[in-house]
């Protein structure tokens, strides 16, 4: 089989489309960098879904926190707690254990049993938590010059809130939000080694990468190969965050400007 040919067997085996055995002798480098890198679909869509939605409930759990409302303050501030305060291998587990539970009580639950939507869910609310006190402390670290201003031209309520405070919100907390993206795409890695099954052996790039080197005895080759799709999905994000960064700091003097400084999480 030429690469050409493995390439189309394999290229989207992870989403269930090609080839349906994996090979099973004879690995070849082809077939390695194809399975892993279809793999990696993914990490990549539960990264950006979890991402996407995370970010709107980061967004009202952030204002929760920041308001005067005991009765809104409180629970938004329990929730943050709890998925900062807990591993998220331990979430995956947790969550697993517990869809499986309801799913004896309402048939409904049987769904969030796969890792396409059981372990989104945990992403999705851990990586809220976090970006939640990211976005608070970008609150609490905007000028009082500029709401006094929206005040003195008459803003109030929405319209102050969509003009002022939450563009600079975004502009001050983006750097460390970048962060929490990269980290939130590593983290996504950790899917199918939790609870959640890798249903027809259809995982991601890190269950193939564990196949091979389990079948090979030599770890060398196909972890770096995982290694180098995750630095190139990290570069993109970079650019990517880079440019909404260029973006939301526009207005500003080009000494004024933040740049944005990448420091990766070990561990969480």
């Amino acid at each position: 089989m030429s690469c050409w040919d493995t390439i189309t067997a394999y290229g989207l085996r992870s989403i269930g489309i090609g080839e349906r055995l994996l090979p099973r002798s004879d690995f070849t480098l082809c077939q390695q960098f194809t399975l892993i890198g279809s793999g990696m679909i993914w990490n990549v869509l539960l990264g950006a879904v979890a991402l996407a939605a995370g970010f709107l409930l980061a967004t009202a759990l952030a204002l929760g926190k920041a308001s005067p409302r005991g009765w809104l303050r409180r629970p938004c501030n329990a929730f943050i707690f709890v998925f900062r305060g807990s591993p998220l291998f331990i979430q995956f587990f947790f969550a697993y254990f517990l869809f499986l539970s309801l799913k004896g009580v309402a048939p409904v639950f049987g769904v969030f049993t796969s890792a396409w939507a059981g372990a989104l869910v945990v992403l999705f609310f851990n990586t809220a938590a976090y970006s939640a006190e990211i976005f608070h402390g970008a609150l609490l670290s905007i000028p009082k010059g500029e709401t006094e201003a929206a005040d003195a031209y008459g803003l109030s309520g929405w319209s102050r809130f969509r003009r002022v405070v939450w563009p600079t919100m975004l502009r001050l907390a983006w750097p460390a939000y970048t962060n929490e993206a990269i980290f939130l795409f590593h983290a996504t890695t950790l899917v199918f080694f939790s609870g959640f099954p890798a249903l027809q052996q259809r995982g991601d790039a890190l269950y193939y990468a564990t196949y091979f080197a389990d079948r090979t005895f030599n770890p060398f080759i196909p972890y770096p190969i995982l290694a180098f799709y995750f630095i190139l999905l990290t570069l993109a994000v970079i650019a990517g965050f880079g440019l909404m960064n260029a973006r939301l700091n526009r207005h500003l003097p080009q000494d004024g400007r933040k740049r944005l400084r990448i420091r990766p999480q070990i561990i969480r």
